[in-house]
């Protein structure tokens, strides 16, 4: 796969001509904190979009980032000046980008006040746009295009242009797309900015427009910049640089406006798999902790199954599929975990084979018979059909039940609890454990009845001398519909000492007490 289509790619460019070198960098603009922040609902503080500016620059190691709207709000403009005065102190203050307007003056004196120093104009990529939002001819949009370019390079800014609604302008208005570079092409401008502003492109189309324009116009420095609407975002970029394009305009988990823009961390995958004559800065361990982060502080949750940086994106289901991983890696792709600093899991569910189970099993230290495996397995795939969540640490504990052995021994046991919560009294709790035969009562307030719980747990521990996990992630889930009496599945994520991470899991009808299920799971586990 990975050779025909280079392959192909050079069949077209042969047939068309095209003069592209046979190694190139391809230049990365991310722009989660521009047309990323687009996205319905969100929006960063200033301290975040200096963290994730810092990130993007410095580990991840984007080319260059767009950072901002100008005009938009006193936040806005703090936000980019906390920015470009890191980015100043630090070499990165030509790399900060802000999107600005053909407004005479009233822009360029915001980059001026902000710190910023490149600015990427604004302007009218087809004929539809022009003629209908701004009402003017093309000479008059392109003479006040000049003004603002020629302004902002006397008072020291570098511009790039954005055409705005370019992909519709080639699609419908090419003629005045021409034009409009016809006349770019001679100003003093680093980069023009070709955005699919509507998510509308082909990859077909795509290939042939930027194609056409790179070789008509050598000494244009050309971006691209997806949307995802038909979600063809990422099939896209890589048709963009097939044809020639120079940089890409990407997001962290492909945020944006309506269904967001072409996703980095997917869009690096591909160029780095497919396009082996072109190469990126882009430093792949970091897109993960990057998409984390973002997730974190946009609030937006990242799908179980998006490319690269999902939940689930590294982890076997069907047991054929692990018997197979088994059997000289037959199910693996060029997309290793390891590239990513991720790691390979194996799912547990009914589709669950022995080789899956046995994966698990080998990674708690854990070796069974075939006889024992078998039955364990069976266990698993009929809790699956029940769709029961199974994790890899429950094993034990069907080990444990099925087999009646002693893999796994009770030692701590939650013998008995009082939870109270009381109104303008912090809520608290006793607590009485046995450990190893030993009964301990301890008592203990907390900001919730969960918090006074581990609260005592950890004063019982430190008089045993004993280590607990940090708490890491703490999730609650029940089943549609909302019911009062819904059960409710309490997953918590731990991380030992010696930077073991696992999860446990509790479930109860009330959240408190699954949450101590899944605390007592975890302290037999350790």
């Amino acid at each position: 796969m990975q050779l025909a289509v280079e392959s192909l790619n050079r069949q077209e460019v042969a047939a068309k001509g095209n003069k592209i070198p046979v190694q190139r960098h391809i230049e990365i603009m991310d722009t989660t904190l521009r047309d990323g922040e687009q996205t319905s609902g969100v929006s960063f503080s200033a301290s975040e979009k200096l963290t994730i500016a810092q990130v993007l620059l410095t580990e991840v190691k984007v080319d260059r980032i767009e950072i901002a709207s100008a005009r938009v709000s006193e936040g806005e403009f703090n936000a980019v000046k906390k920015i470009t005065e890191w980015a100043g102190a630090n070499g990165f203050i030509d790399r900060i980008e802000v999107l600005t307007f053909v407004d005479d003056e009233t822009s360029i004196q915001w980059m001026l006040q902000s710190g910023a120093k490149v600015m990427n104009l604004l302007t009218k990529g087809s004929l539809n746009h022009l003629t209908h939002q701004l009402k003017k001819t093309p000479e008059q949009h392109f003479s006040e295009v000049a003004n603002v370019i020629a302004s902002a390079n006397e008072k020291g800014l570098q511009c790039n242009v954005y055409l705005e609604d370019w992909s519709n302008g080639m699609r419908h208005s090419k003629e005045y797309v021409l034009q409009y570079l016809d006349f770019l092409q001679y100003q003093p401008i680093k980069r023009v900015l070709l955005p699919d502003t509507l998510g509308v492109l082909l990859p077909s189309e795509t290939f042939d427009y930027i194609f056409e324009l790179v070789n008509r116009y050598p000494q244009i420095h050309f971006d691209f910049h997806a949307h995802n609407d038909y979600d063809l975002g990422t099939a896209n970029v890589l048709e963009a640089v097939k044809a020639g394009a120079h940089g890409l305009h990407l997001t962290v988990n492909g945020m944006g406006e309506r269904a967001g823009n072409a996703p980095l961390a997917s869009a690096v995958a591909v160029l780095n798999d497919y396009m082996k004559k072109v190469k990126t800065s882009v430093v792949e361990t970091s897109l993960y902790s990057a998409s984390k982060l973002v997730e974190t502080f946009s609030g937006l949750r990242i799908p179980d199954n998006k490319p690269v940086v999902g939940e689930n994106v590294f982890t076997q289901t069907a047991g054929i599929h692990a018997d197979g991983d088994k059997k000289n890696k037959l199910y693996y792709n060029d997309l290793m975990p390891e590239r990513f600093g991720r790691e390979r899991k194996y799912a547990l569910g009914k589709t669950s084979g022995k080789a899956n189970i046995e994966n698990n099993l080998h990674q708690l230290g854990i070796k069974l018979s075939d006889e024992d495996l078998k039955k364990v397995t069976q266990r698993v795939i009929e809790l699956g059909d029940l769709k029961e969540v199974v994790t890899q640490d429950d094993l034990p504990y069907i080990l444990s039940d099925i087999l009646d052995s002693n893999t796994i021994k009770e030692k701590v046991q939650v013998e008995n609890y009082v939870l109270t919560h009381s109104k303008d009294l912090r809520p608290s709790v006793t607590l009485k454990i046995i450990i190893d035969g030993e009964t301990i009562e301890e008592h203990a307030q907390g900001d919730g009845q969960y918090d006074a719980f581990m609260n005592a747990l950890r004063k019982i521990y430190k008089e045993k001398n004993l280590d607990l996990p940090a708490l890491t992630d703490y999730t609650v889930r029940i089943p549609p519909g909302g019911r009062s009496d819904a059960l409710c599945e309490t997953i918590i994520s731990w991380v030992c000492n010696n930077g073991r991470q696992f999860k446990t899991r509790g479930l109860d009808s009330d959240q408190t007490v699954a949450a101590i299920k899944a605390t007592r799971k975890m302290l037999n586990l350790i």
